[in-house]
């Protein structure tokens, strides 16, 4: 895919009447932040998913930009055949969808940790403390199960993508070229943002017990000085699995735990929602140029 899409966007020199436009390069520029970014990541953070978030929202800009161009309007919407309308239509819809879940599941995380911080804050009794962490857990189970639908969609969305045929008209390519990147990007930040709050990969046991005993050797530490390469969510996860087994575990250090989440899923909420928003600019310039 990578490389007919790399194809298309060559051609974009003989595309437009003289020299590519601007936007095409601060596109193209940026894209490849976007890309060395992942190439040179080697763990997911949330710290990093926001940086991406942030840098995609850029990156549908400019997309947007270009779809603006009175050119770029009078060739796609006179020579994009109906295959291709259909296909843009339907990934830009699936890319809301999937940025829908994620902001449901980002919300319910929320609600969730505020239940259980209500209870630490209010010193309820133990029993209390884990029937309110046992309703934690068990929804955490609830969205792990939604966000593999979600994922099997996505991987749904880049077969369609990568099967999909190229037009003969060097101006469509052009545009399609761009549009194709965008989305394929933001298919891969996705995927990684819903691996990263359902923490996918799982959790061996000996890397439960790790995240354990590094936690158990922290208990004295402030909340800055927390291991920061842990997933927030797994790390809530395995610490209160662990006070609910009785594992001496500090329950404030449980709590700063729970701020820290907190503050993650908010920083990630703030991302999806702007995205999201690009997004939907997005489709509305498509609608607008196929409705003429």
């Amino acid at each position: 895919m990578e490389t007919s899409t790399k194809n298309s966007l060559h051609i974009r020199c003989n595309s437009l009447p003289s020299a590519p436009h601007p936007l095409v390069s601060q596109f193209d520029e940026h894209l490849q932040r976007l890309k060395d970014s992942e190439a040179t990541i080697t763990s997911l953070s949330s710290s990093s998913i926001t940086q991406k978030l942030i840098g995609l929202q850029d990156l549908h800009d400019y997309a947007d930009k270009l779809l603006q161009l009175p050119t770029t309007q009078q060739a796609f919407g006179h020579k994009c055949s109906d295959k291709w309308v259909d296909v843009l239509l339907e990934g830009s819809l699936g890319l809301l969808d999937i940025c829908s879940t994620a902001q449901d599941c980002l919300l319910q995380s929320k609600e969730s940790v505020h239940m259980v911080q209500s209870v630490i804050r209010r010193k309820c009794p133990d029993t209390e403390f884990a029937v309110e962490g046992g309703k934690y857990l068990a929804s955490r189970k609830k969205m792990k199960k939604a966000i593999q639908k979600a994922l099997g969609n996505l991987k749904g969305m880049k077969n369609e993508l990568m099967d999909s045929s190229s037009s003969n008209d060097s101006e469509v390519l052009f545009i399609l070229g761009i549009l194709k990147e965008a989305e394929a990007v933001t298919m891969r930040l996705l995927e990684s943002l819903l691996m990263f709050v359902s923490d996918t990969k799982g959790q061996s046991k000996q890397r439960r017990w790790s995240i354990i005993s590094k936690l158990m050797q922290s208990d004295r530490m402030t909340c800055d000085s927390q291991e920061s390469e842990t997933n927030e969510f797994a790390k809530v996860d395995t610490t209160l699995q662990s006070l609910i087994s009785h594992k001496p575990l500090s329950i404030e250090n449980f709590q700063c735990h729970m701020e820290n989440l907190e503050t993650c899923i908010e920083d990630l909420e703030v991302g999806v929602e702007h995205l999201s928003r690009k997004l939907i600019r997005t489709r509305v310039s498509l609608l607008n140029i196929f409705s003429h």
